[in-house]
């Protein structure tokens, strides 16, 4: 649901990098965060896509690929960043997969582990290393993806909702160390949002992708699910300087599928029907 907007010059001068930036929201941040002015390093396994999407654009875009479990990989795209342009203003961890998938009782270890390692591990290498030049500096923005199965379960897999989690947490408690150094920490917490992550695999075709939006939009309260422009958008105002007061928090970017079932769907005790006889203090 990509709509053209005007560029407002709203990251003019500064210097992104954002992990699993090949596709899904991470493509189109790096688009939007670039349309507004920054020097983007796209860091991400897949090499040939960074480049592909980087080819789009002029000097200001690069590519580098990256493997976020690795710290000497997650260290190396600080550097070319920094080295390119710089500085590093803005540090967006993003890169994700599902995990770990089934019942708890037939989990593997190795399965476990590299859920971890990517979900959790890759958010905590990107702060540490990001922290290393914005310290200095006094300055930057940390945003991390997380996502309302972070806040809630039953919305996704056991290992993923708990990675989601700790990424939260993660993000409040460093928010209070790196804040008196001027950087602010904060995280996306997305819901259904159309990507092949959603869709439960990748190098899924469009076609499927539009089905599974029209399938899952209509039991949301906006009638339809998100898109990756919807998480850009945010991850926009969380990198400028429309929220240099907000750290420590947990943006929730779901359409409303967090606060409940929609109100249509709830049953017949909202009807006019059957109106609900309300206890009223004597004398009201």
């Amino acid at each position: 649901m990509s709509t053209t907007r005007p560029n407002l010059n709203r990251l003019e001068n500064r210097v992104a990098i954002v992990t699993g930036g090949a596709s899904g929201i991470g493509a189109e941040t790096v688009r939007l965060f670039a349309s507004e002015g920054a020097s983007v390093l796209i860091a991400d396994m897949d090499e040939d896509g960074a480049n592909a999407l980087a080819s789009e654009f002029g000097d200001e875009v690069a590519a580098l690929k990256v493997d976020v479990t690795r710290e000497e990989d997650v260290a190396a795209a600080v550097a070319e960043a920094t080295d390119r342009w710089g500085s590093l203003d803005v540090m967006f961890n993003n890169a994700g997969f599902g995990g770990a998938l089934g019942p708890i009782d037939t989990t593997s270890v190795e399965d476990f582990d590299i859920t971890m390692d990517v979900l959790v591990k890759g958010v905590f290498l990107g702060i540490k290393h990001a922290a290393k030049v914005m310290k200095p500096q006094g300055s930057g923005s940390i945003i991390n993806t997380a996502s309302v199965a972070g806040l809630q379960a039953g919305y996704s897999p056991h290992l993923y909702s708990v990675a989601k989690a700790a990424v939260i947490h993660l993000t409040k408690t460093v928010a209070l160390e790196l804040g008196e150094n001027g950087i602010r920490v904060n995280a996306i917490c997305p819901g259904i949002i159309a990507t092949p992550l959603a869709a439960g695999r990748p190098g899924v075709s469009d076609s499927h992708l539009e089905k599974l939006k029209s399938a899952l939009g209509r039991s949301q309260v906006l009638g339809r699910i998100g898109d990756p422009s919807d998480i850009a958008m945010a991850a926009l105002w969380l990198a400028g300087d429309e929220s240099t007061f907000v750290t420590g928090h947990a943006q929730v970017v779901d359409g409303g599928a967090a606060a409940g079932r929609k109100w249509s769907k709830q049953g017949e005790w909202i009807t006019a029907e059957r109106p609900i006889k309300m206890y009223r203090p004597e004398g009201r």
